[in-house]
Order: C-alpha cells, then structure tokens, then sequence
C-alpha cells in the first residue's frame, strides 16, 4: 500500500505565485530513478526551491512473503521523516488585499521590507488554484501560471527617472540649484521630444529643479539629465541599481530583464544610437527592459539609504545580504524629497494626497507596442518617508495612466499595512 500526502493552500490564488504547487512526477522523472510513479514533488515557488526540506523521507518496509503472498517476515524497515519547517517571510492576509486589488486585471504587486529585502507580498493576476490545477490553465491565453512579478519585463517608464536622477547628481551633471526651463519639448532636427504634460494639456512648467522635476515627473527635464549624463554611464546606473540582472530572489522563474546601450544596439538591432534614444532611455523607454521586483527593489535603495538588498522570500533572521551603493547623503536627500512630492498635493501621485504616514512614491506611465498607443501602469512607493518600513510596487499591463491605476492599488496595500 502506498500513501502520498498533498497540500492544502489557503490564500490559495494569492499567494500561489511565490509557494508554488505540488505536481506529480512525469514519465521523464521517473526513469531518471528518484523519483517513483506517483510522487509528487514541488512546482515552481517555494515548493520547488526548498523541496529538499519541505519534503522529508519516504519510509517503507520490506517483507519476506510466501508463494501465496503470505507475509512471512520483516525483513527491513526505514522510519518515515517529516519535511522540516519553513518560516518564510509572506504575508498572507496582505498579499490577499494585493491579490483582490488588482481585481483580475493582469499585473503584478510586491511589497518589500524597506531596511532588509524580506519579501512580504508577491503576488501576480491572474492566478491559478494550486488545490484544483486544471489542463486549461497551462493553455489559457490569459496565462495564470506566468509569474509577472518576476518572469515578466516591462518598459519602467517614468519610474526610472529615479536612477537618471541619481546618475546626473552622483556624475556631477545636476544639483540643487540646477535649473531648467521646460518649455513643453525639445525640438532636434525634425524631431520633437515632448514633455507629457505638454502632450496631454498643451502646459508647460516652467523654471524647475530636481525635486519639482520628480514630483511633476518632467520628461523634458530628464531628457537633458541624460544627455549630460550619456547613455554610457545612465547605463553603468541603471545596472548598480540591479536592473538587467537577476535579482537573487529565492524562488524560479526571475527574468533579467535589459539595459540597452550603444553597443548592444549596433550589434542586437544593427541600428547606430542617437540622441532621441538616450532621451528615451533616460525616461524608462528605448528597449529598457525590468521586472516589477527590479523597480521595487530600485525604490527599496532609496527608502534603505542607499542600500541595494537581495530580496528573500525565506525568513533569513539577521543574515541580510545588502550591498552598498555608496551615493551622497545629499543625493538621496534630494531624490527622497522629490519622491515625497510626487505623493503630495501639487504632485502626479493624486492618490495619495494627504495620506498619512507620508509616502514617497514615484508614477510610471510605460509606452509599449507598435504603435505605441498603449501604456502599462505604474507605481512605487515606499512609507513612512521618514523612517520606511515597506517598499510597494504595482504593475497593470496594458493598464493606462499610473497616477490613475497603479496608485489606488498600492493604496490599498498601504492602508492594510498601517491600518492595522
């Protein structure tokens, strides 16, 4: 007789994307020798990563029977041994109110410790019931098994406008007293490079620095910060800050996205690299390419002094693996401010107006396809701004405007967290 025991998820769409599913062996493992027909084994997630230890030890016995199959004798016997614990450091109450949140659409939520990297939620839509794994999901056109959060990358748009930021301060290009006159565009030859604001109300913002060009999100302004800053070294930043490669997350499926340069582009596309796609580049656009745990794991540097932590889905206790970026007290002072800006009465963040603790929070609006006509969503942010405890991030594919979509998710999220 033979006995395997399964799982029973809670939270089960919700948090199916970081634990993963038991699935039974196939025809392939089984002749490979260890693994048995009929064992089930982990999936993806947590399941897969930590198999060794959530799954303990089959035991058995051996017997000695007779010609009838009369057992006769034991002839051996091994003790079965329970899988050992995990503490992971998931929240799921918190990543069910993510999970509802983005009611279906499909996208993704992470929210992060702000001073350690410790995954709280990960969650991706749609989603699939580990408890009920149907052969329609492995074909549905919706893809609920696809990790988004992870697996997925996506222009970042203007929430890359933070590393810009940082790049044009740190190389000595922009400082406090920088002042720009955005006067709607930039016009080079015959082609125009348009601040949205300009696009969308015909406004222009005037005389601005650093801090206003974050909290109006100023493409213009940005534009120039790459240009002075050259796509070169916008680059080398954008890979300090961990984007285009794996984060080191705990768990499969982690895509590494991409940092476009020169380079890449003359030998990847056999085009040369113009102005106009370091303008694009400086706003998240031009083939850069990043998963919604790289841009919060991006925002976690600003909220953590500028420390870039490895996120962990397993409780890792005091052991944290951060790396530090070594920027200026007064760069981050600086970025902090203008992403505090963002998320109150004047900014693009209108959300979060008057929220309370104070967020800071920077809105993407991510042009993609051709034409490019639609836009995914975007919003990071991390509370308090004062002393940050959580890093939260939300991606709608195909989702519209940030300020409109993005940030009511991420509101939600923050409610939970400081309203209980």
């Amino acid at each position: 007789m033979r006995m395997d025991v399964g799982r029973d998820y809670l939270h089960n769409k919700a948090l199916v994307h970081v634990l993963g599913y038991l699935g039974e062996v196939d025809e392939e493992e089984v002749k490979s020798g260890q693994w048995e027909l009929g064992d089930l084994i982990g999936r993806t997630g947590v399941e897969e990563k930590y198999e060794e230890i959530l799954r303990g030890q089959d035991g058995g016995a051996i017997y000695e029977v007779d010609t009838l199959g009369n057992r006769v004798r034991e002839i051996g016997k091994i003790e079965p041994l329970p899988g050992r614990d995990l503490q992971l450091s998931v929240d799921a109450q918190l990543s069910k109110v993510a999970y509802q949140a983005l009611e279906g659409r499909p996208g993704a939520v992470i929210a992060t410790e702000a001073k350690t990297g410790q995954v709280i939620v990960l969650v991706s839509s749609p989603a699939f019931d580990p408890n009920h794994l149907s052969p329609e999901d492995l074909i549905d056109e919706k893809k609920p098994m696809f990790n988004r959060a992870i697996g997925g990358a996506y222009p970042p748009g203007s929430t890359f406008k933070v590393v810009t930021a940082i790049a044009g301060v740190e190389e000595g290009k922009i400082d406090e007293e920088t002042i720009y006159e955005d006067v709607g565009f930039i016009q080079i030859g015959e082609y125009i490079y348009k601040n949205w604001y300009y696009s969308q109300y015909g406004r222009t913002e005037g005389e601005i620095g650093l801090v206003r060009a974050i909290e109006r999100s100023t493409d213009t302004f940005f534009y120039k910060v790459g240009e002075w800053v050259g796509a070169n070294k916008l680059a080398e930043w954008g890979k300090a800050f961990g984007y285009g490669q794996e984060t080191g997350i705990d768990i499969s499926g982690e895509v590494a996205g991409l940092v476009p340069t020169p380079k890449w582009k003359e030998k990847a596309i056999g085009e040369k690299w113009f102005l106009g796609n370091t303008y694009h580049f400086a706003i998240g656009q031009a083939d850069l390419l990043a998963t919604p745990l790289q841009v919060n794991m991006m925002s976690s540097v600003i909220a953590n002094e500028g420390k870039l932590c490895s996120p962990q889905v397993k409780q890792e206790g005091e052991a944290k693996k951060c790396q530090d970026l070594n920027l200026k007290p007064e760069t981050l002072e600086l970025v902090r401010e203008g992403m505090k800006e963002a998320c109150s009465a004047g900014g693009t963040a209108f959300p979060f107006f008057g929220f309370s603790p104070q967020v800071g929070c920077k809105t993407g609006t991510a042009e993609f396809g051709d034409p490019e006509e639609r836009t995914h969503a975007w919003l990071t942010a991390f509370a308090p701004v004062d002393d940050p405890e959580i890093v939260v991030t939300a991606l709608v594919e195909a989702g519209g405007e940030g300020s409109y979509v993005a940030a009511p998710i991420v509101k939600e999220v923050m409610e939970a967290w400081f309203g209980r």
